[in-house]
């Protein structure tokens, strides 16, 4: 038998139109799924060869490019990415701490030749995260242009026409009223449209649908991604981060000739440094003395003078661990403290070789320090060059009943410096470049005592050591704080943080927004009162629709109010329809 508007295959067609789009989701091509032959059926010759192979060639491509762009690879894709970052958490990256990485190598020498093969010392710049990365950015882009475009397409368009049978729709109500049908219309199209909704009249019913911004929430958030995938690679390419110690009263220009240490981005040029300076006035320190959190710092920051440019006007700022000096487009983050015993050495002859601070690197918590000072410009009693060295620890706050030179407390309590000298070739003149924080000893001898013991000695603020054989003395001065800083140089920050606040708001508008469709049908019954039906349809995640669908309906009571029943005979179609009137 043929199939007519009441068989139950028409209803479920006329169902499933109300609800189409309901969700923008691309929509899958009807090409082939599955890779096969693409080519069809060959023709025979050379050219029938050729014209094969090239329609061999494009089904494989258009099949590769379905694939990439589809949401479930995309999904993937960032999952790899996701794992492809945490080796380059766990294993230290030559581009962030070479020393680190060397040190690490030094320990693990069975796996790391493999691990320095795959790039696993480099992970961000290394082919295979190269690869994720890029096939990630193509994969978004896939994804979400035709779903805009569709998208788009759905905007600029109309509600669905009611389906015939309002009563098979999950959600749905209905009740007699002495109201006029056009006059029920009309209330539920004002109401409809109060309540947000895009309203379409037609014939007896009128239909409505809200929530078109859940697919804009989706759109956002895959658009947010690829903002903060450039981002990020903008970072990367373009970055610049270098470090300086900086003693109290010392300045700092921003050239690369003024840095400790620096790294840069392939594309960074010395052209990107932004012209600034800033001198450090003062360092201020303080630590709990009590309690299980003795030696913790309470306060932490360095007080400088800064000028942007090179005639800025000087500005006074106060840098903190967490509140960095924006200048430019740098920020100069504090990231480390400690102190620099101010001496002066005089040579053989009594005149000064040497005259400033020394900074010394702290070996732990309570800044027990490492110092090391280098003298080339000496000459001993007889007017002979020569060279001194010096090896040590500063140590701020120091105990001698507690048997090891080590500081007790991170302040200034205590301070005692501890020296060993040294005479000979520091190496400097080699034109190998070497660390002022290593002392190398081994064209050096060290100077002794009267009994052949190896020469120290423990100083404290304002005394001298003097050298054997009157080869100079060494005067304590005092001591200055330093301060370590970061200078980063980032143009994808703000790029990103845009990208990540969108990515957030896109994510909130997909979960919370809920797509749905109102139809209102308002017709005159048999016995001369009009029968009001409303039915709703969304999305499987609509839980509320029904909610929705009651509190409309009691809303429009107010102009069409539910008739008194009546005792007038009804058709059977009506009486059907009134029976299923409490399923909302």
């Amino acid at each position: 038998m043929a199939e007519t508007e009441t068989t139950p295959a028409a209803e479920e067609k006329d169902i499933g139109d109300a609800g189409s789009q309901l969700s923008t989701a691309p929509a899958e091509e009807g090409a082939q799924s599955v890779p096969g032959s693409f080519g069809g059926v060959r023709a025979p010759g050379a050219v029938g060869y050729l014209a094969w192979c090239g329609r061999e060639a494009v089904g494989w491509v258009r099949w590769v490019w379905r694939q990439l762009t589809s949401m479930r690879v995309a999904l993937i894709l960032l999952f790899l990415l996701s794992l492809a970052t945490i080796p380059g958490s766990l294993i230290p990256q030559t581009s962030v701490d070479s020393v680190k990485a060397e040190n690490w190598k030094a320990l693990h020498t069975t796996v790391a030749p493999f691990y320095d093969k795959i790039g696993l010392f480099d992970v961000y710049s290394s082919v295979w995260f190269s690869a994720i990365y890029i096939l990630l950015f193509t994969s978004l882009i896939g994804c979400i242009v035709p779903r805009t475009w569709q998208f788009v397409g759905q905007l600029r368009g109309r509600p669905p026409a009611a389906p015939r049978r309002l009563a098979k729709l999950p959600a749905y109500t209905t009740w007699r009223t002495d109201a006029e049908p056009e006059q029920v219309l009309a209330a539920a199209g004002k109401l409809l449209k109060k309540r947000r909704f895009r309203t379409r009249a037609d014939g007896d019913a009128i239909g409505s649908e809200k929530g078109y911004l859940r697919e804009a929430g989706n759109l956002v958030f895959h658009i947010a991604l690829i903002v903060m995938l450039v981002a990020f690679a903008s970072g990367q390419l373009w970055k610049s981060e270098g470090q300086k110690l900086i003693v109290e009263g010392d300045e700092f220009s921003n050239t690369l000739t003024q840095y400790d240490d620096f790294k840069a981005g392939s594309l960074f040029t010395t052209d990107s440094l932004e012209p600034f300076s800033f001198r450090m006035d003062s360092f201020e320190a303080t630590y709990e003395r009590t309690g299980p959190q003795r030696g913790t710092p309470r306060t932490y920051e360095a007080h400088v003078t800064y000028r942007e440019g090179a005639d800025g006007a000087p500005r006074k700022k106060t840098i903190k661990v967490n509140e960095p000096l924006e200048t430019a487009d740098s920020k100069v983050y504090l990231i480390g403290h400690g102190y620099a015993p101010v001496v002066t050495v005089r040579d053989g002859k009594g005149d000064i070789a040497h005259r400033g601070a020394v900074a010394s690197l702290p070996l732990d918590g309570n800044i027990t320090e490492t110092t090391v000072l280098k003298v080339p410009d000496y000459r001993d009693k007889d007017g002979k060059k020569d060279q001194l060295g010096f090896r040590g620890n500063f140590v701020p706050t120091l105990d001698l009943r507690t048997g090891q030179m080590a500081s007790q407390f991170p302040a200034l309590d205590n301070p005692r410096l501890v020296l060993t000298a040294y005479r000979g070739s520091l190496g400097i003149d080699s034109g190998m470049p070497q660390s002022v924080y290593q002392l190398d000893v081994s064209k050096m001898k060290q100077f002794k005592d009267k009994d052949g013991s190896p020469f120290a000695q423990i100083l404290k603020p304002g005394d001298t050591m003097t050298l054997p054989d009157g080869a100079g003395t060494l005067k304590f001065e005092g001591i200055k704080p330093w301060a370590t800083f970061q200078v980063s140089q980032k143009p994808g920050n703000a790029t990103a943080l845009a990208g990540a606040i969108a990515a957030m708001v896109g994510v909130a508008g997909s979960l919370f927004i809920q797509r749905r469709r109102i139809w209102v049908r308002a017709v005159r019954g048999a016995d001369g009162q009009t029968v009001v039906e409303m039915a709703g349809l969304g999305r499987s995640e609509s839980a509320r629709l029904p909610e929705e669908l009651a509190d409309l309906a009691t809303a429009l009571q107010g102009d069409a109010p539910p008739a008194a029943p009546s005792d007038a005979p009804r058709d059977l179609a009506d009486s059907a329809d009134s029976s299923e009137g409490a399923r909302a």
